[in-house]
């Protein structure tokens, strides 16, 4: 249970003054639902104010504060004319204050001629005057108290910034004095101010490195710290230590030599299902480096110990896929492999569901269809999660629910992610890599070519069809949109059919639901359909040997560990592959150094790092590479540099500080609370 002394930084934005259902919603659009985000919505920015006595031409680009009286109105003669009103400061000097639409009323009474008022605003010069447009206006006991840094923070329609200052103010009321969580010889060789102290000075002064590196460092310490002690409890549990003997991997019949990065991988899981407790392990792979064969390899780990294995893959048609493709990987061992989706009924269904049960089916390939309550096992030893990002949590958790003992779990991801983002993501689990490719891979040619020549593209692309080849077109959109003139995949897709024939042209995006997206992909892979026009949707996993060409439209609106993962689709087979790279008009400078580096190098690892540093603050997990934050208030740039750390920090704290039950530890509890990280403690993630 939260602790009660964090309980008004937990109350809703409606419990601050001012705050009614109208001022809710441009709140709420920035995420602002209750005091703690106001508190944690940190600044981007901040305007320097320059107090001055007296108005100077050297100031001219500075904001600059001044008390002045106002002298006389100069009003224009049309309505769209500004409205000026002469002012002196207390040296005699004249300034302008100019009000573009608005009567003249409201400029007379903001500045009664004869009152002194503090203005503030940028100084410029316009002719021989000076003046300020659209000025700050306060008393001057106000401007006296207004700060020389002011914080500039994100804003919605509908709200202010003075607004949305007032109400971070409020809500910095309600930051309470906490125990200190940090280890004291590290806060002490930092230098980091306590936690209340760090966000008042962040929002006081934005600028305040230290105080941003705390909070940094809080929220991360937190991150690492539940994985810890995630992991902690996994140890703890008791799991079924599997052994095999081999006499099932000896009888199989492989299409190449295990490359190094799979035999390494290979064993680590073997040594971890070996173990009392549960494997928690994650394998990350670069499209087509052979996380298959190794899924086989742990699963008939499992096998040959007596137990049985689960593969869960996302959709039906990579479930089918896998099955596929493992049936004929073990034709001849014996293992008897079975298959259950959605789309299975009747008797076929029950008799799966039986050979589970009974434990005549050493294997079950499926989608989520194989959590239902319906499906038991005999004694399932190993789940194996395809695409982990693609399931909930809860999702996983009923899959190592359905056996009497924790089963071992290995979660698989076709997406290199760069180490930072390994360890804030997946913290809790052991992690390996496949980093080369299987003998016989060809590399994909890449080719970046102007939108200018669509024309000779196409007709590159017509001559490629004619010979029986296949190809990907990919476009960013699903539909035209009026912000965007990004081509969507109707359009393009109606174009291509004019141009080659509807029957030989396929079209799949997000809106479309997931049996007809199959349909498709399906006749696609059975050589029905000639060109598949697709948004990011393509699934990944899905072999497609003949489709040896991708074209991807507006490449440079994609990301770069994006574009590296689509065009992982082709070159499935043995011949050349290319990937043309379609880019619009004038590229920025990281757009640029994007697509060099996609013609430069096929190593998925290295294209993400270096994704996540073009990018800076982008989150790179998933398969759309960008969306939410990893961290509120940690960048990139921080997490690199502090969640090793951190996560020391985190052990030291559970393995020689008495974990949560010490005097540190019930401060660092808080810390979870406060960072809203409580609920990993409880729960085992599957990825």
């Amino acid at each position: 249970m939260r602790p009660d002394i964090l309980n008004p930084l937990f109350a809703e934005v409606e419990a601050l003054k001012g705050v009614g259902p109208t001022l809710a919603k441009p709140l709420a659009k920035l995420n602002l639902k209750r005091a703690i985000d106001l508190v944690f919505h940190l600044p981007t920015g901040w305007i320097d104010r320059k107090a001055v006595a007296a108005l100077d031409a050297a100031d001219v680009g500075a904001i600059v504060t001044v008390t002045v009286t106002p002298t006389e109105y100069r009003i224009g003669r049309s309505p769209r004319a500004p409205s000026r009103v002469v002012a002196l400061d207390q040296a005699g000097n004249s300034i302008a204050l100019v009000f573009f639409g608005t009567n003249s009323g409201y400029a007379k009474k903001l500045l009664p001629l004869g009152e002194p008022r503090a203005i503030s605003g940028k100084l410029e010069q316009y002719d021989q005057w000076l003046q300020i447009v659209h000025p700050d206006v306060m008393t001057p006991e106000e401007g006296l108290a207004l700060p020389p840094r002011e914080a500039v923070y994100p804003l919605s329609e509908g709200l202010t910034l003075k607004r949305l200052q007032a109400l971070i103010a409020q809500a910095l009321e309600r930051v309470p004095d906490l125990p200190e969580w940090i280890e004291p010889s590290l806060l002490a060789r930092q230098q980091w101010p306590g936690w209340r102290e760090a966000l008042l000075r962040v929002h006081a002064d934005p600028a305040d490195a230290k105080a941003r590196e705390r909070l940094a460092y809080d929220e991360l310490f937190a991150n690492q710290l539940a994985f810890a002690l995630v992991r902690a409890s996994s140890r703890r549990r008791r799991g079924q230590p599997l052994v095999g003997d081999g006499r099932l991997r000896d009888k199989l019949h492989l299409p190449y030599r295990p490359t190094g990065a799979q035999s390494r991988s290979i064993a680590e899981i073997e040594g971890d299902m070996a173990q009392a407790a549960p494997m928690l392990r994650l394998l990350q792979g670069d499209v087509g480096a052979g996380k298959t064969l190794v899924a086989l390899m742990a699963l008939l780990v499992a096998v040959e110990a007596g137990a049985q294995g689960a593969l869960l893959a996302p959709t039906e048609i990579l479930a089918r896929q896998h099955y596929e493709s493992l049936s004929r990987l073990i034709a001849g061992t014996g293992v008897n492999l079975a298959i259950l989706t959605g789309r299975d009924k009747g008797r076929g269904r029950e008799a799966t569901l039986m050979g589970l049960a009974d434990g005549s089916i050493d294997i079950l390939v499926g989608t989520h269809a194989i959590f239902q309550d319906a499906v038991t096992y005999k004694r399932l030893g190993l789940a194996v999660v395809d695409e982990q990002h693609r399931f909930g949590v809860a999702q996983r958790m009923l899959l190592t629910q359905k056996a009497a003992a924790p089963p071992h779990l290995l979660a698989m991801t076709a997406t290199p992610i760069p180490r930072t983002l390994t360890l804030s993501h997946y913290g809790e689990m052991d992690v390996s890599r496949l980093d080369e490719m299987p003998p016989g891979r060809q590399p994909i040619e890449t080719r970046v070519i102007s939108e200018d020549r669509l024309i000779e593209l196409v007709d590159g692309l017509g001559r490629h069809l004619a010979t029986g080849g296949q190809a990907y077109w990919v476009c960013p959109l699903v539909e035209e949109s009026e912000v965007s003139d990004l081509n969507a995949a109707e359009d393009r897709a109606a174009a291509l059919r004019a141009r080659f024939g509807a029957d030989r042209v396929g079209l799949v995006h997000g809106r479309m639901k997931g049996p007809e997206k199959d349909a498709v992909m399906a006749a696609f892979q059975r050589g029905e359909i000639g060109l598949l026009v697709a948004t990011t949707v393509i699934e990944v996993g899905v072999d497609v040997p003949n489709a040896t060409l991708m074209i991807v439209d507006h490449a440079d609106r994609f990301g770069l560990a994006q574009l590296h993962q689509l065009r992982g689709r082709v070159g499935r087979g043995e011949g050349k592959s290319t990937c043309v790279l379609l880019r619009g008009g004038m590229l920025s400078e990281t757009a640029r150094a994007r697509l060099a580096l996609l013609r430069e190098t096929n190593d998925g690892f290295r294209i993400a790092e270096e994704d996540l540093r073009l990018r800076g603050s982008g989150e790179l997990l998933g398969t759309r590479q960008s969306g939410e934050a990893a961290f509120r208030l940690a960048s990139p740039e921080q997490a690199s540099a502090l969640i090793d750390t951190a996560g020391q920090d985190a052990r030291l704290l559970i393995d020689r500080d008495g974990g949560l039950e010490a005097a540190r530890g019930q401060a660092a509890r808080t810390c979870l609370y406060v960072f809203e990280r409580d609920a990993a403690v409880g729960l085992i993630r599957s990825g």
